[in-house]
């Protein structure tokens, strides 16, 4: 073998290390690098996973400071003429409620329901929105003008008047919060995903698809979902704030879960009867509620620009700006300190 022909091999070679090293990136790895130089939603995802952590270890604090959720304490937990104490007071960390429990513990056990309602009436409205959609989306005629007219009813109907009558009839509770949620929040899921659906259907992967003998609903949930799943896991995102909130203001106006059992709502409402006299008893389930709201609404926004190709480019671009900035800078001339102004 001459030596041209070992050179030939070890190049090939090293080419065929070099190229083997080189490795693709899917949409979701390309997602998670832009998502992960958003400090904004680092920093409000971070803040959910200690909201869900304190949330799930809320039986350990009640272990530590020996007050359960539900369990007044009279003697600490109230002042001579009946008021709550202060945070810091008699081993209460947050201050006492209007009866004499621990806020702090309270508070913990309101944000179980509320996760636990965002969460889950999230996940079934994803469901039932992504399902209805594709079928209006795919199917088209009269499937789709019965389906898209049945979406457009429930975004248009008044949800706080529903409310209300079922309260009346069936009286509060969980289960009705739940329906409730699930049902006003599929719609707007479904539109969306309807609207991509008539978009991605007309493809020509989908032609190859059908043409190779596919079924419509394997072209449906192994051609066109996933494709949608990253609208649809924004929009999941942006839809549990919603529903926390949603879950609060039933419970604030009675309509939700009832005392004794901790809501971030039904203790704002009991705290209005304090808020003259005990500020943290409003303060604290409020802020509460808003960083919770915050922090989902913050992270879904990160996630809908991390999903956005154009974000790489955007990114790129502030990078090159802030480098010629600081080129700029570096080479601006200098003013010399042995100047002196004329007389």
């Amino acid at each position: 073998m001459s030596v041209t022909e070992v050179e030939f091999e070890a190049r090939g070679a090293q080419e065929g290390q070099t190229v083997a090293n080189v490795e693709g990136r899917s949409q979701w790895q390309l997602t998670w690098r832009r998502l992960r130089r958003d400090k904004v939603a680092m920093t409000a995802l971070v803040v959910i996973v200690i909201i869900v952590a304190l949330a799930i270890a809320a039986p350990l604090f009640v272990s530590l400071t020996h007050h359960g959720p539900n369990v007044a304490f009279p003697d600490t937990g109230e002042d001579a003429v009946g008021n709550p104490v202060g945070p810091m007071t008699n081993g209460f960390w947050l201050g006492s409620d209007g009866t004499g429990r621990d806020l702090f513990i309270r508070i913990l056990y309101g944000a179980r329901i509320s996760l636990f309602v965002g969460v889950v009436t999230t996940m079934v409205a994803s469901a039932l929105g992504v399902s209805i959609g594709l079928m209006a989306g795919y199917f088209g005629g009269l499937i789709d003008t019965l389906l898209a007219r049945f979406t457009d009813s429930v975004l248009a109907f008044p949800y706080i008047v529903l409310a209300i009558a079922l309260a009346a009839v069936f009286g509060p509770s969980l289960t009705i919060i739940l329906g409730m949620i699930t049902f006003f929040s599929w719609a707007g899921i479904a539109r969306i995903v309807r609207g991509q659906t008539l978009s991605i259907k007309e493809k020509e992967y989908i032609e190859a698809a059908r043409s190779l003998g596919a079924g419509p609903f394997r072209i449906m949930f192994f051609d066109i979902l996933p494709n949608l799943l990253g609208p649809v896991l924004v929009i999941a995102t942006l839809y549990i704030p919603a529903a926390v909130v949603f879950e609060s203001t039933l419970s604030f106006l009675a309509l939700g879960i009832q005392p004794p059992t901790a809501s971030w709502g039904n203790i704002l409402a009991e705290a209005t009867n304090f808020y003259q006299t005990s500020w943290w008893y409003v303060v604290f389930p409020a802020l509460a509620l808003l960083i919770t709201t915050l922090a989902f609404n913050l992270l879904g926004d990160g996630i809908r620009d991390a999903m956005d190709p154009r974000t790489e480019r955007l990114i790129a671009a502030r990078r090159s700006l802030r480098r010629k900035k600081r080129k700029a800078a570096k080479s601006a001339p200098v003013a010399s300190p042995s100047t002196s102004t004329l007389s």
